[in-house]
């Protein structure tokens, strides 16, 4: 059955207004949790949850190490709102059903979305257990056609033609870079490609990628991010390297390999958000 392709702006808000009716929160901060790191929603203090199958048209995941649940609380005393894992193209949604949850936190008041996922490696140097800043992104899906943005423009929420120049926010970034520094972890910096997926990459797509300036590929993130920030949202990005690069097809990837190495990267991602969001307070 094909996906929604378009939510009114009406839409939009009846799904944000059947959350707020369960929740005393009023998030600021926004975070999404990618395969195998929703474990960091347990450091959310004073906790409220609320299950993706109870809200009105919010999409499931279908993916294993995707709990999907919203998680609202406090963390170092910033309200937030974390998605416990994300829904993904390539399970049969439509990329505006994708990007929905990020439209729901926007009108819910969130001015800031973390955004976290599992990315395979590119750059050989990279071993699995590595967190890589996110600076920059190509989004190989949307070249292709599939925006978020594709269909009637909400003008209330943004531009018709949304800059896409600093998609991940300056400030926030050199806060990650400080406490990183701070807490001794080696955080690299690269460019995030999105493919469609399911399939993981085979070696020559992995050399193009390289060829045209990628350093971790993954399936999700990049349609989130166009949405953030043309409703203006500020943006921060961390890929958590699940498996080394296999640009000469002698290792085998698995979706398994992808959760064993969340457990290694969840205590690293954890230490950043706090110390970002310790900043921001």
């Amino acid at each position: 059955m094909p996906g929604k392709e378009y939510f009114t702006l009406s839409e939009i808000d009846q799904v944000a207004d059947a959350i707020r009716s369960r929740t005393h929160y009023q998030p600021r901060i926004g975070m999404i949790l990618g395969s195998g790191l929703g474990d960091l929603a347990n450091a959310v203090e004073k906790p409220e949850s609320i299950p993706y199958d109870e809200i009105p048209m919010w999409p499931v995941s279908t993916v294993h190490g995707h709990v999907g649940r919203l998680v609202f609380g406090l963390l170092e005393n910033q309200p937030v709102v974390v998605m416990q894992g994300r829904v993904h193209y390539y399970e049969g949604y439509s990329m505006q059903e994708v990007t929905l949850p990020v439209r729901v936190m926007q009108r819910l008041g969130v001015e800031i979305i973390v955004v976290t996922n599992a990315a395979g490696a590119i750059r050989p140097e990279f071993a699995p257990g590595d967190v890589m800043l996110i600076t920059d992104q190509l989004n190989m899906v949307g070249m292709a056609g599939l925006s978020p943005l594709r269909g009637p423009n909400l003008d209330d929420l943004g531009p018709r033609f949304p800059d896409m120049s600093q998609a991940y926010d300056r400030q926030l970034m050199d806060a990650a870079r400080n406490v990183a520094v701070q807490a001794g972890i080696q955080l690299h910096e690269g460019v995030y490609a999105c493919l469609a997926g399911p399939s993981f990459e085979t070696p020559a797509d992995l050399r193009f990628l390289r060829a045209i300036g990628a350093d971790a590929v993954g399936m999700s993130t990049v349609p989130e991010v166009i949405i953030a920030r043309h409703g203006n949202t500020r943006v921060i990005g961390f890929s958590g390297i699940s498996n080394k690069a296999n640009l000469d097809g002698s290792t085998i990837t698995t979706h398994d390999e992808v959760l064993q190495a969340g457990q290694v990267i969840v205590p690293k991602l954890k230490t950043l958000i706090l110390g970002i969001l310790r900043d921001l307070a």
